[in-house]
C-alpha cells in the first residue's frame, strides 16, 4: 500500500507493519481518509489528525523511538515511484528522500502558529499620501534578478511546476518540520487560504468596540482630556493599548531599592532549559593524505607540466551571456600567456628606474565574473612572478556596498597596482583626465590591463623559477566579517597545494574530467575548485557566468548534459533557481554527474534544494548520492565534504533537532509532532588529512560534549595561516588550542576556527547548523539570522517581498541583543496587506523560535545594498540601518515585547515619612542646613520712598528730566523707527487717559485690553490707562496670516479679564471685525474698540490716585507651557518692588542704556518694557523679535552700536541668532561688530536653563568679543515674574552635574562631569533683593536640606497677589499664593511656584560677603511624566531624540494614557520618516530605560511653541488625539 510511507519519520516502517494487521473496517475508514486528503476535502492537517487517532490504539510502540540521532538511511530505489498506481496518487510521488522538509510544512507550521493569534488587533500605523508614492520611477522596477540572496533566487515562476513537485506553496524551507506530508496540490491550496485567519477583518483600524469605547472614556474621565472618543488617533491607541494589555511574559516582582544605580533585570536562566548531558567530543580524523608517485612539489609545476607536454588540453571554456562557448583556454595558451605576463610585470613595469614590483609584492586582480580566461592567467601570471595576487570585485561605484573596506584591506596589503581587462578598464568610472577614479578609502592605483597587446614575449633564455611549494604566502583571499570589516585570509603555496592534494582525494577527481563551475571563480570553493585543483589535475573546466544564470537559470544543467561534465559545483540557489525554470527543457540527462557538489550545503536551508531538485531531476538520470553537500570557510577552506558513492562510505544521514534546545547550544533529536524543529543534512566525512574538533564557541575553546553545538575547528594543513597585517585577531581564529574539561591541550598542533557551528554525529558525519556571522544571542538563547529568514519565508512571502531579499540581524540595544528583520515589498503591495504580512511574520518568530523581533522594516524594491554576486549585503545593511540611512516604506517596531530588562518599577514605600520632631534642629533638616536663600534686604534701603505709584515716578520724570529720552524703538533696517522722552511719553499718556474716559465712558477699576505691536504706543497706552484709574492688559495681537489660531487666544484674554474695552491701532481695529476674522470667532461679540491713531489734544483733568498700594495695577496674562492661560495679579505696590529689586540687582540709572530683545506682553519682558525705564530712568534700546526673522543681526549689531553693557533677550531670539548668523560671524566683524562692552546678556525664561544653546551662543560669538562669562538666564514664572537675574555684581552662575537616575528618583546625586548618566545643570542667576527662597517637599510641605530636589517656594514684596480667573477657582489655587511651611518657620506667606529645583551653598562669596547660595530650576512639576513610578522631565528625553539623527530639527514628549509619544519635526526628504522610528525608540530606551508608545514624524513648525521659545506639549497632545498634526508618519509601538 503506497499510503503507508506517509508516516512519521522514524515510525513509517513500524505504521506500515501495523496497517496490515489492523481490522478490516479501519482499514476502509483509512481508505477513505486516503480518498478525501487526494480529492481535496480535507487539509493534511486533519487528515493526520484523524489517521493517528485510528492509528493509536494498533501503535504502542510509537513513543518508543530511538532517541539517539534519528539518521534515515538513504536506500535508493526506482520502483518507489510507483507509476503503476492508481490516478489520483500519480500527483504524490514520492521519492526516498524523505518528505518533511517540504515547505508546505513550515507554511503549515507558520500557520499553525499565526492561528494562535487570531484575535489580537493591532493599530497600522498612519502614513501621509505622499510618502505612499514611491519617489522615482525606477523604485517601482521589480528588483533585478541580481539582488537575489546567496541562497535564494528572487526569479518569478513562470507558470505552474508540474504537479508532481513538491513546490506548490513557498519553493524554500520545507526543511523543517519534522512532520511528513504528501506532495498533494490540494495541501498547500488548503494551507494558504487557512493562512488569512478570518480574512482582512484581522486588523480593523477603526474598530473601537463599545466596551473599549467606554475604557477610554474611564481614562479620558479620569485624566479630563476634552478629546472626542471617535478621533482615529484615540481608537489605535486603543487598540495599541488593548494589545500591551495582554502580558507577554510573566509581570516582573515589583519592588523598589533605594539605590541609585538602577540595576537592569537579569533573565535567571530556566531551570527547565535542557542542559548537555552525552560525554566529551573527541577529536575526529579524516583519512589520511594518499601518497601519489608523480605527484607535483608545487602548483606551477603542475602548471608547467600540463602547459608543455598537454597543451592542446582545454582548461577553461568561458561562456558569454547567451550561453555560448566564446573562448576555450588550452592549457599551452595558459602557461604561453602567463609567461608574458610575469616576464611583463617583473621588467616591463618601472618607476623612475626601479622596478615597479618586487617579489613577494602584493597586486590586486580586478575581473568582472564573466571573464574567468582573463582571471586565470592573472592569477597564474602572478604566482609565476612571484607576487601575491588579491583578487577583489569589480567597483561600479563610488559607493559599492562594502567598498570603502576593500579598500582598507588593498591598503594595509601595499598594494599599488591592480591588474584589470581591457573591458573592465573601460567600464570603470574615470576622472576629467581620464584617468580611473580613486575609489572612496582605496589607495592610489597604477591600473594595467592586462589583454594581449599591453604584454611583451619574454626572451628565449627567460625562464621563470618554479620552486617547490614553500610557507611563502601564495594568494589573499578576501573575506567579510558580520561587522563589515575586509579581512584578508593568507595562504600558502604549500597550504594551496595540500588542499589541492586534499580536494582531488576527497572528490575523486581524475585526470582529465570535465568540471562545471556556477560559481565566483575568485575565492572560496569556485577558486579552490575551479581555478586551483582543476590545473593540478588537468580538469576542463566549464565556467557558468552569474549573469548567464541570471537569464537562463537553466544553464548550468545544458552545459552538464551537453559537455557530459562528470561534477558540478554549484550553490543550493543554483538548484533552486533551475526548478523554477526547468519544465521548458525535457530533454536534459544529468546521468553524467557522478557528483554535485553543493558549495553552501553547510547552510540548514539547503537540504530543501537539495530534496526538491532530486525529487524533480531523478527522471532525468540525476542519481540520489551524486548531491555532495560540503562545508568551508574562508580561514578553514574545506571542512568535510559528502564523498561521492564509488567511494564506499557510509550512506548520508538527516537530523530532526529540537529548535528549541539548540537556542540553548544542545542537540536533541525531536520525537513529539513539533512545529519548531530544524532538519539539517550531514556535510560528509572530514576533509583528507585533517583532525576535526568541536569547541565552546564564548571564552576558552573547552571541548564540547557530544550533544552541544559548538564551533568546529580544523587542524590541517590545507588551511588559512593568517588574517594579513592583523597579529592579534590570527592568534585568536588561526593558531587556537582546545583544551579538554580538565585543561588539558587535545593536541600539539594548532587548530583553526572555521565559524561553522554544528556538531559530529553518528558514522562520524559532520553536521552544521549555522554560522558564527548569522547568530544572534538574545538573553542568552542563540539563534539563527537564516532559521529566522526561513520562518518569515513561509508566512505568504510571494505576494508581498521578494524572496531572497531579506535580511536578518541583531542591533544591541540595552545591555541584549535586539532582532531586526528587512524586507524588500513589492511595489504593488497595499499598506494594508504589507502590514498584514509584517504582524503575521512577528507573530510566527515569535511562535515558533520563542523570541521577540525588536523591528521590522519594509522598503522599496531593489534599495538594499547587494553583495557583489546577488544577495544582500547584512552589514551594510545594518549599517544604514543603525544610520537612519534605511529609508523604509513601512516599519513595525515591538519593543514592549522584547525588551524584558527593564530595571524594576519604581515603588514608593508607604508609611515612611519621617515626622518633624525628628528632622529639624535649628537650620538643620536631619543633619544638613535648611534649603532657603534670599537676595539683599531691601527693607533698610529708603529708595524713592514716595513715588510708589508709577503713574507719579512718570509724572515726576516729565518735571524734573523732560527731554531725558527713555525709549528708542528699531524697525528691521536698525535705523530708530520711533523714540519717545520723559515729556512725550506723559502727554501721549493724558492723551489716551481723555479719550478713555470721554469717549470710552470707562469708570475707575474697569479693565482695558491693549492690543498693540510691540512699540511705543503699547508704552503710552498703559500709563494711560493708570493715569485714568483704569487696569491695562497687555494682549499679543493676532496674526493677519493666520487668524484662525491666533484670534481665539486675543478673543480668550479679552473675555477672561472682563476687558469692556480695547485700544488699539486702526489697522488692528479693521482686522478685528473683518471678514476673516468672522470665521474664526463671533465679531460682534468685541466689547468697544477704540482706536489711537488720532487722540484728542486734552490734558487729562486730575491724575488718578489709587487708594492704596495694594489696589490692582494691571494685569499679566500669559499661556503656560502646560498650555493653560493664566493671569495674575499685580498690586501696585508689587509693580514698583519688581522695578526697585530689577533697578538694584542691574544697577540702572538715568545714564545707562539696555537693549531689550523681548516680547512687551507679559513677565519680566511687560516689565522691562513698560515699568523699568520709567521707574530707574534708563534708556532703553528696544528691538521687537519678530524683526529678527528678517533680520538676524539688528540686535547684536544695536548691542554693538549702542555699546549696551546690559542686554535681555529670549531663547528663541538666541536660537534664531545662533542658527542664523552662526557661519556669519566674519561678515559681522567686518561691519564693525563687537560685543566686548557686554558685561551679562540675560535670557529671560520660565524654565530650566538652555545650557547647550548658551554654551553655542558664547562660543559663536567669543569671535565678535563676547565674553564667555556674559551669558546667563533669569527665572520667573506665575506667581512671581523674577525671581532670579545674573545681574551686573556678584559671582558667575556656577554648573554641576547632575546623576539623571537619581533625578529619576526626585534625588540631586552631584556627579563629575562627563560621568555617565549626567545632567549639566548652570544656576538660574541670582536671586533678587527682596526675594527669599525655600525648597519644600511637594508632599509634606515641610522644609528639605541643602542640595535636595523640592518645590521652589518664593515670599518677595513683588509676588503677585493671586490668579484672576472668571470661574470662581480661586480656592483650588489659593495655596499657590499663600501657603506655609508644615513645620520649622511656619508664619512666613510663602507663594508656590509649581517648579523643582534645589538650593546649594557654594565656596563663592556675594557682594555682601556672605557665602552665595545657588538656585538650580530642574522644571515645572506640571510638565513631569510620571512613568514605571519615577519621575521624568521632557526636556531630558527630548534631549536624546534630537541627537539621535541629523535630520530631527525638534521634538516634544507627552504621555497619553501611560504611553510615551515622542513627537518629532523632520528637517530633511519625506523618505527619512521612517528611518527616525527605530533610532528615536532605541535612544529613549538606552538613555532612560523607558519605551516609547508612539512615535510621531511631522513637518517643521508643528511644534508649537510660545513667545518665550518653550514648547506647548499640552497643545501638541491636544492636536495630535484630534488628529490635527498632519503628520507624516505616526508608528505605533508593540
Amino acid at each position: 500500500m503506497i499510503m503507508a510511507e506517509r508516516g512519521s519519520s522514524g515510525l513509517l516502517m513500524a505504521s506500515a507493519a501495523v496497517t496490515r494487521t489492523l481490522p478490516a473496517e479501519v482499514r476502509e475508514k483509512l481508505a477513505e481518509l486516503e480518498l478525501e486528503l487526494s480529492e481535496g476535502d480535507i487539509t493534511q492537517k486533519g487528515y493526520e489528525k484523524k489517521r493517528g487517532k485510528l492509528l493509536a490504539p494498533y501503535i504502542p510502540q510509537i513513543q518508543g523511538v530511538d532517541t539517539s540521532l534519528q539518521i534515515e538511511h538513504r536506500i535508493q530505489t526506482a520502483s518507489q515511484a510507483n507509476p503503476a498506481g492508481p490516478k489520483h496518487n500519480k500527483s504524490r510521488v514520492t521519492n526516498s528522500r524523505d518528505e518533511r522538509f517540504r515547505s508546505d510544512l513550515h507554511t503549515e507550521a507558520v500557520q499553525a502558529a499565526l492561528a494562535k493569534y487570531k484575535e489580537r488587533k493591532m493599530p497600522m500605523p498612519s502614513k501621509r499620501r505622499s510618502v505612499l508614492v514611491q519617489s522615482s520611477v525606477e523604485a517601482c522596477t521589480p528588483p533585478d534578478t541580481s539582488s537575489a540572496s546567496e541562497d535564494e533566487g528572487s526569479l518569478r515562476r513562470q507558470g505552474r511546476i508540474a504537479s508532481s513537485s513538491p513546490y506548490q506553496a513557498q519553493p524554500r524551507v520545507e526543511h523543517w518540520f519534522n512532520k511528513v506530508i504528501q506532495g498533494s496540490s490540494t495541501s498547500s491550496s488548503a494551507s494558504s487560504t487557512s493562512s488569512h485567519p478570518g480574512g482582512r477583518s484581522h486588523l480593523t483600524t477603526n474598530a473601537t468596540s463599545s466596551s473599549a469605547a467606554t475604557v477610554l472614556a474611564d481614562l479620558m474621565a479620569h485624566n479630563q482630556i476634552g478629546v472626542p472618543v471617535n478621533s482615529r488617533v484615540s481608537s489605535k491607541i486603543q487598540q495599541l493599548l488593548n494589545t500591551l494589555k495582554r502580558p507577554k511574559r510573566p509581570p516582573l516582582r515589583e519592588f523598589f531599592v533605594d539605590d541609585f544605580e538602577e540595576l537592569l533585570d537579569v533573565q535567571q536562566p530556566d531551570p527547565n532549559q535542557p542542559k548537555p548531558e552525552g560525554g566529551e567530543m573527541r577529536p575526529l580524523d579524516g583519512e589520511p593524505l594518499g601518497v601519489v608517485t608523480n605527484w607535483p612539489l608545487s602548483l606551477l609545476a603542475s602548471l608547467h607540466r600540463w602547459g608543455t607536454t598537454q597543451p592542446k588540453s582545454p582548461c577553461l571554456t568561458a561562456l558569454d551571456n547567451a550561453g555560448k562557448s566564446v573562448y576555450t583556454l588550452t592549457y599551452g595558451k595558459l602557461w604561453t600567456r602567463c609567461l608574458k605576463l610575469a616576464y611583463t610585470l617583473l621588467n616591463k613595469l618601472s618607476s623612475r628606474n626601479e622596478p615597479l614590483l618586487r617579489p613577494g609584492d602584493r597586486v590586486a586582480l580586478v575581473f568582472p565574473n564573466n571573464d574567468p580566461v582573463m582571471f586565470m592567467v592573472a592569477f597564474y601570471g602572478c604566482l609565476l612572478a612571484e607576487l601575491v595576487p588579491v583578487p577583489i570585485e569589480v567597483p561600479l561605484t563610488r559607493k559599492d556596498a562594502g567598498s570603502q573596506q576593500v579598500g582598507f584591506l588593498l591598503g594595509s596589503c601595499g598594494v599599488t597596482l591592480a591588474l584589470t581587462s581591457d573591458a573592465c578598464q573601460k567600464g570603470l568610472p574615470k576622472a576629467q583626465t581620464g584617468e580611473v577614479l580613486t575609489f572612496k578609502g582605496w589607495p592610489r592605483l597604477l591600473w594595467f590591463v592586462t589583454d594581449g597587446k599591453h604584454v611583451v614575449k619574454p626572451p628565449k633564455d627567460w625562464h621563470p623559477p618554479i620552486r617547490d611549494a614553500s610557507n611563502e604566502i601564495a594568494y589573499i583571499e578576501y573575506k567579510s566579517s558580520k561587522e563589515g570589516c575586509t579581512m584578508g585570509i593568507t595562504v600558502s603555496h604549500s597550504a594551496m597545494l595540500a588542499h589541492c592534494h586534499a580536494l582531488t582525494q576527497s572528490c575523486g577527481y581524475t585526470e582529465g574530467e570535465i568540471v562545471t563551475n556556477v560559481l565566483d571563480f575568485k575565492r572560496d570553493a569556485g577558486l579552490w575548485h575551479g581555478v586551483l585543483t582543476s590545473v593540478m589535475n588537468r580538469i576542463h573546466v566549464i565556467s557558468i557566468p552569474y549573469s548567464l544564470m541570471k537569464v537562463n537559470p537553466l544553464s548550468w544543467i545544458q552545459k552538464v548534459h551537453t559537455y557530459k561534465a562528470r561534477v558540478a559545483v554549484v550553490k543550493s540557489r543554483d538548484m533552486h533557481w533551475s526548478l523554477l525554470a526547468q519544465r521548458d527543457q525535457r530533454d536534459i540527462s544529468l546521468s553524467s554527474l557522478r557528483m554535485l557538489i553543493v558549495a553552501d550545503g553547510a547552510n540548514p536551508w539547503s537540504i530543501s534544494s537539495c530534496d526538491a531538485f532530486l525529487n524533480v531531476f531523478q527522471s532525468r538520470g540525476l542519481r540520489p548520492e551524486v548531491i555532495c553537500p560540503c562545508a568551508s570557510s574562508s580561514e578553514a577552506m574545506t571542512v568535510a565534504l559528502r564523498r561521492p558513492p564509488e567511494m564506499g562510505v557510509p550512506p548520508p544521514g538527516k537530523a530532526v533537532l529540537s529548535m528549541n534546545a539548540l537556542s540553548y547550544g544542545v542537540i536533541r533529536v525531536d520525537t513529539e509532532e513539533k512545529l519548531s524543529v530544524l532538519t539539517v543534512q550531514d556535510v560528509g566525512q572530514v576533509i583528507s588529512g585533517a583532525r576535526v574538533c568541536v569547541v565552546r564557541v564564548d571564552g576558552t575553546p573547552y571541548l564540547c560534549r557530544t550533544d552541544e553545538v559548538g564551533e568546529i575547528c580544523i587542524s590541517s594543513s590545507t588551511t588559512g595561516i593568517s588574517y594579513y597585517g592583523l597579529p592579534g585577531m590570527t592568534k585568536n581564529v588561526f593558531e587556537i588550542i582546545p583544551v579538554s574539561s580538565s585543561g588539558a591541550p587535545v593536541s600539539d598542533r594548532p587548530f583553526t576556527r572555521t565559524s561553522l557551528l554544528g556538531f559530529i554525529g553518528p558514522d562520524n558525519l559532520v553536521f552544521v547548523v549555522g554560522k558564527m556571522d548569522g547568530l544572534m544571542v538574545v538573553t542568552s538563547r542563540k539563534h539563527n539570522a537564516d532559521d529566522v529568514v526561513a520562518t518569515a519565508l513561509a508566512v505568504e512571502p510571494m505576494k508581498f517581498v521578494y524572496r531572497g531579499r531579506i535580511a536578518v540581524f541583531s542591533v544591541s540595544v540595552l545591555h541584549d541583543e535586539r532582532i531586526v528583520v528587512v524586507a524588500e515589498q513589492r511595489p504593488d503591495a497595499s499598506e494594508e496587506d504589507s502590514f498584514q504580512w509584517m504582524s503575521r511574520v512577528l507573530q510566527a518568530i515569535d511562535s515558533i523560535h520563542q523570541v521577540g523581533v525588536y523591528c521590522l522594516a519594509l522598503v522599496p524594491a531593489n534599495t538594499l545594498p547587494k553583495a557583489p554576486l546577488g544577495g544582500i549585503h547584512i552589514s551594510e545593511t545594518k549599517q544604514r540601518f543603525l544610520e537612519g540611512a534605511l529609508h523604509p516604506c513601512n516599519v513595525l517596531m515591538c519593543p514592549h515585547t522584547c525588551v524584558t530588562n527593564l530595571p524594576k518599577p519604581r515603588q514608593k514605600q508607604p508609611g515612611t515619612e519621617v515626622g518633624p520632631a525628628s528632622m529639624i534642629v535649628g537650620n538643620l533638616v536631619a543633619g544638613k542646613r535648611i534649603a532657603q536663600a534670599c537676595g539683599r534686604d531691601v527693607s533698610l534701603l529708603e529708595d524713592n520712598e514716595q513715588f510708589l505709584y508709577m503713574q507719579d515716578v512718570l509724572q515726576w520724570r516729565a518735571q524734573a528730566t523732560p527731554d531725558h529720552p527713555l525709549f528708542l524703538l528699531l524697525n528691521a533696517k536698525g535705523t530708530v523707527s520711533s523714540s519717545s522722552s520723559c515729556v512725550q511719553l506723559h502727554k501721549r499718556a493724558e492723551r489716551v487717559a481723555v479719550a478713555l474716559m470721554e469717549r470710552g465712558r470707562l469708570n475707575t477699576g474697569d479693565h482695558v485690553a491693549l492690543v498693540f505691536p510691540p512699540g511705543i504706543d503699547l508704552i503710552a497706552t498703559f500709563y494711560g490707562c493708570l493715569y485714568a484709574g483704569c487696569v491695562p492688559v497687555t494682549v499679543r495681537p493676532p496674526h493677519p496670516q493666520n487668524l484662525t489660531t491666533t484670534l481665539p487666544t486675543v478673543k480668550m484674554i479679552v473675555e477672561v479679564s472682563k476687558s469692556v474695552c480695547i485700544l488699539t491701532t486702526q489697522a488692528i481695529m479693521k482686522l478685528l471685525k473683518s471678514k476673516e476674522a468672522a470665521a474664526a470667532v463671533d465679531i460682534k461679540s468685541w466689547p468697544l474698540i477704540l482706536d489711537t491713531d488720532d487722540l484728542p489734544r486734552k490734558r487729562v483733568p486730575q491724575i488718578y490716585k489709587p487708594p492704596n498700594p495694594e489696589t490692582l495695577a494691571y494685569l499679566d496674562f500669559s499661556v503656560s507651557t502646560t498650555g493653560i492661560l493664566a493671569g495674575v495679579k499685580m498690586s501696585h505696590a508689587a509693580t514698583s518692588a519688581l522695578c526697585r529689586s530689577i533697578k538694584l540687582q542691574c544697577e540702572l540709572y538715568p545714564s545707562r542704556q539696555i537693549a531689550i530683545c523681548l516680547d512687551p506682553y507679559c513677565g519680566l519682558g511687560f516689565a522691562l518694557w513698560c515699568l523699568c525705564s520709567v521707574y530707574s530712568g534708563h534708556q532703553s534700546i528696544l528691538v521687537p523679535p519678530l524683526e529678527l526673522e528678517s533680520n538676524a543681526s539688528l540686535w547684536l549689531s544695536a548691542v554693538s552700536q549702542y555699546k549696551v553693557r546690559v542686554t535681555f533677550c529670549s531663547y528663541s531670539v538666541m536660537e534664531m541668532c545662533t542658527k542664523g548668523l552662526g557661519s556669519q560671524t566674519e561678515a559681522l566683524r567686518l561691519r564693525n561688530v563687537n560685543l566686548s562692552c557686554v558685561r551679562t546678556c540675560m535670557v529671560v525664561a520660565e524654565e530650566r536653563p538652555r545650557i547647550a544653546l548658551t554654551q553655542s551662543f558664547s562660543k559663536i560669538f567669543k569671535d565678535l568679543g563676547l565674553s564667555s562669562r556674559a551669558v546667563s538666564t533669569t527665572f520667573g514664572c506665575r506667581v512671581n515674574v523674577a525671581i532670579c537675574l545674573q545681574g551686573t555684581s556678584g559671582p558667575d552662575p556656577t554648573t554641576v552635574y547632575l546623576d539623571m537616575r537619581a533625578l529619576r528618583h526626585d534625588r540631586v546625586r552631584l556627579v563629575e562631569r562627563g560621568s555617565p548618566h549626567s545632567l549639566p545643570l548652570m544656576e538660574s542667576g541670582k536671586i533678587l533683593p527682596g526675594v527669599k527662597v525655600v525648597i519644600a517637599n511637594t508632599e509634606t510641605k515641610g522644609p528639605l536640606g541643602d542640595s535636595h530636589l523640592g518645590e521652589i517656594w518664593v515670599s518677595s514684596p513683588h509676588n503677585a497677589s493671586g490668579y484672576y480667573t472668571v470661574y470662581g477657582e480661586e480656592a483650588l489655587h489659593a495655596d499657590h499664593f499663600s501657603t506655609r511651611l508644615s513645620f520649622g518657620d511656619t508664619q512666613t506667606v510663602w507663594a508656590r511656584t509649581g517648579y523643582l529645583g534645589f538650593l546649594r551653598r557654594t565656596e563663592l562669596t556675594d557682594a555682601c560677603g556672605e557665602r552665595h547660595d545657588a538656585l538650580y530650576v530642574i522644571g515645572s512639576l506640571d510638565e513631569t511624566l510620571e512613568l514605571r513610578g519615577m519621575r521624568y522631565h521632557p526636556i531630558d528625553i527630548e534631549t536624546s531624540v534630537i541627537r539621535a539623527h541629523k535630520s530631527i530639527a525638534e521634538c516634544a514628549v507627552f504621555t497619553w494614557t501611560n504611553l510615551l509619544v515622542v513627537v518629532v519635526e523632520l528637517e530633511g526628504s519625506e523618505q527619512e520618516a521612517l528611518d527616525l522610528v527605530a533610532l528615536v525608540t532605541n535612544v529613549v530606551l538606552e538613555e532612560h530605560y523607558l519605551i516609547v508608545g508612539v512615535v510621531v514624524v511631522v513637518d517643521p513648525g508643528v511644534i508649537p511653541i510660545n513667545s518665550r521659545g518653550e514648547k506647548q506639549r499640552m497643545h501638541l497632545r491636544d492636536g495630535f488625539l484630534a488628529d490635527q498634526l498632519d503628520p507624516i508618519y505616526v508608528a505605533y509601538n508593540m
